[in-house]
């Protein structure tokens, strides 16, 4: 019980910070559109907490705990870039573990490498993202480390929106994953901080539950 009262206080912490820095947006009249296509009422760029130092190294603590509470110990840190690649290295540094980071594609140039850095097959990986939310990019990048022979020990990331079909594909990759917030305490958070309004909320819990197929209100 304890333990999940610290997670649920560190989770509120984490999307109050995001929210204060204006990492996290919402806007339910005027969508954002990801590269899915997918229209959000909510857009997140936690490369802003990179900006802010007390909440850098409250993420990287944060992420230290999670692993160390939550994982079998890992040999190396691997970074999904872009958005993964800092928050992986100060990982990494914090742990005195090597670090590698993957592109969900490989370079038009020189060497033509996905994955840069060096490392052995068999070793045991977490492999860290900034956000996850259809989790499509993110297993790309799974994918990648385990045809190379790594051993994935788990995917963690600051922000997880908790779509339905984000869960179903890490259930069937098999893929242990765990983030700092979620969507749930984002709104929460939101609305006591009056971030959002409470009629913004049903908007919100709409979404969540069939982003593919939501509308934004007109009036």
């Amino acid at each position: 019980m304890q333990a999940m009262k610290n997670f649920n206080e560190t989770s509120a912490k984490i999307a109050e910070y995001l929210l204060q820095i204006k990492a996290i947006k919402i806007n339910t009249k005027d969508p954002f559109v990801w590269a899915s296509g997918i229209q959000s009422p909510i857009y997140t760029d936690n490369r802003k907490t990179l900006s802010y130092p007390q909440i850098r190294t409250f993420i990287r603590q944060e992420f230290v705990k999670l692993i160390n509470e939550g994982f079998t110990a890992p040999d190396m840190i691997a970074g999904v870039a872009t958005g993964g690649i800092p928050f992986g290295v100060i990982i990494a540094q914090e742990l005195g573990l090597p670090f590698i980071y993957v592109r969900s594609t490989e370079k038009k140039h020189g060497l033509s490498k996905n994955i840069e850095g060096d490392f052995e097959s068999g070793k045991k990986v977490i492999v860290v993202e900034d956000l996850i939310s259809t989790g499509s990019s993110s297993l790309k990048v799974v994918n990648l480390l385990q045809e190379h022979g790594c051993i994935i020990n788990g995917l963690v990331s600051i922000f997880n929106y908790d779509l339905k079909i984000s869960v179903s594909n890490f259930n069937k990759a098999k893929i242990k994953t765990a983030s700092l917030t979620n969507f749930d305490a984002l709104i929460e958070k939101a609305i006591e901080t009056n971030s959002i309004l409470p009629s913004d909320k049903k908007q919100l819990l709409d979404w969540h539950k069939n982003p593919e197929k939501w509308q934004p209100q007109t009036n």
